[in-house]
C-alpha cells in the first residue's frame, strides 16, 4: 500500500474515487489535503486520511478566486 508520509493518506486508494457528482476523476491537493473535482468545481476534504466524498461537505473551487461569488 503506497502512503503518503505527510498526511498517511493511500495514495493508490485515491487514484481510484471518482467524484460523486460529475463521475470524473478527482485531483489530490496535498498542500490542502483535498481532492478535487474539476468538473464539479468541488473540492471534497480529506481528514484523517479518510475522503469524505459528501456533496455537502465539499467546498466550491470559486472559494479559491479573490472576489469571486461562491
Amino acid at each position: 500500500m503506497r502512503r503518503n508520509q505527510d498526511d498517511n493518506v493511500d495514495v493508490k486508494m485515491l487514484e481510484l474515487l471518482i467524484c460523486p457528482i460529475s463521475k470524473a476523476p478527482l485531483k489530490w491537493d496535498r498542500e490542502r489535503s483535498e481532492l478535487v473535482s474539476r468538473a464539479a468545481g468541488l473540492a471534497y476534504p480529506v481528514r484523517d486520511g479518510i475522503p469524505v466524498m459528501l456533496p455537502s461537505e465539499a467546498r466550491p473551487l470559486s472559494d479559491d478566486i479573490p472576489g469571486r461569488p461562491a
